[in-house]
């Protein structure tokens, strides 16, 4: 059984343990796989493993043996997938093996932008605080996150976990979600259209999945209803975000604040909007990358494809 895994770069070579793969099959390794690549070098290919290579439906037509696509991330944005169910390929994911570490990653977001505790030390250690303490006083805002209102879109298990963080913080939490609300915690309120929650948020934090339904759900319309002393926390997908109206809003006080661990683009261009907008905080999606979540990321991975060869496939989308 052959094996291609398409982009080893993304799961940060020499920290992920690929041994015992190569038992399951001949293995094929490739650091990256540009668009138009994968074609040939999948085409005898009985499973794919992919993190951040697109296959898309023509690439699928032109790899005849495929009958495996593992994604080894928990998103799936990246398989088109209905032309695979069409062709009876089987799809899986490596879901919450970072739930507490991506969700540490959006409390830091708040927390950083909050508190911003770099921005001091620098100071400290160039002399400020010494030579000029009014002005530091001045220019660094500090927020009180307790009762705060974090607007939350999307309770997975990341959401849920974000939203426990900020309880035991003194927030008031608010979500948008499909879940009733008895089958909330009884610290969480529902609230029924992301118009209402976009426009009481003091922070609001997406925790969604990026499909056509949640693409830019952060549109330039629900931007502009949220309070110019808001903060937005994107560490999901940067397709949830209209990234050009954030900036917008960032640039012309309409928003105090973004904090994003995730782009549309990524890396970024030299001219991204983001990059370069003020109050905006970006981190190199790296939420899902701690030692424990690694950990859990190679187990599963390796689960996922022993399931499958044994004809019990797990983890499916």
């Amino acid at each position: 059984m052959k094996i291609v895994v398409a982009d080893t770069y993304a799961a940060l070579p020499g920290d992920l343990d690929w041994s015992g793969l190569d038992e399951l099959g001949e293995c094929s390794f490739y650091p990256r796989t540009k668009k138009g690549e994968l074609p040939e070098r999948a085409k005898d290919a009985e499973l794919l493993l992919i993190n951040k290579t697109f296959v898309t439906e023509e690439d699928i037509k032109q790899m005849p043996k495929l009958k495996y696509i593992g994604v080894m991330s928990t998103g799936t944005n990246t398989v088109d997938i209905e032309a695979a169910k069409q062709r009876g390929i089987v799809v899986t994911h490596i879901p919450q093996y970072s739930t507490d570490s991506v969700a540490q990653m959006a409390i830091s977001h708040m927390l950083n932008i909050a508190m911003p505790v770099a921005r001091f030390d620098k100071n400290v250690k160039e002399g400020i605080w010494r030579k000029d303490y009014e002005n530091v006083i001045k220019e660094l805002h500090q927020i009180e996150l307790y009762g705060r209102t974090l607007a939350i879109v999307g309770l997975g298990a990341i959401g849920s976990k974000v939203a426990e963080i900020a309880n035991a913080l003194g927030m008031k939490i608010i979500a948008h979600t499909s879940k009733k609300q008895e089958e909330l915690p009884a610290y969480i309120t529902k609230v029924e259209t992301l118009e209402e929650l976009f426009q009481k948020a003091d922070i609001l934090s997406l925790h969604c999945p990026l499909n056509t339904k949640t693409q830019n759900i952060a549109s330039k319309e629900r931007i502009a209803l949220m309070k110019p002393t808001a903060i937005l926390i994107n560490v999901s997908r940067g397709g949830l975000v209209d990234e050009e109206a954030l900036a917008e809003a960032l640039n012309s006080n309409k928003l105090y604040a973004a904090g994003l661990d995730v782009l549309e683009n990524e890396p970024p261009t030299e001219n991204d909007p983001l990059c370069k907008a003020r109050n905006c905080f970006i981190t190199p999606h790296m939420g899902w990358y701690t030692k424990e979540a690694i950990k859990r990321y190679t187990e599963i991975l390796k689960q996922n494809v022993k399931a499958f060869i044994q004809g019990k496939p797990i983890n499916m989308v």
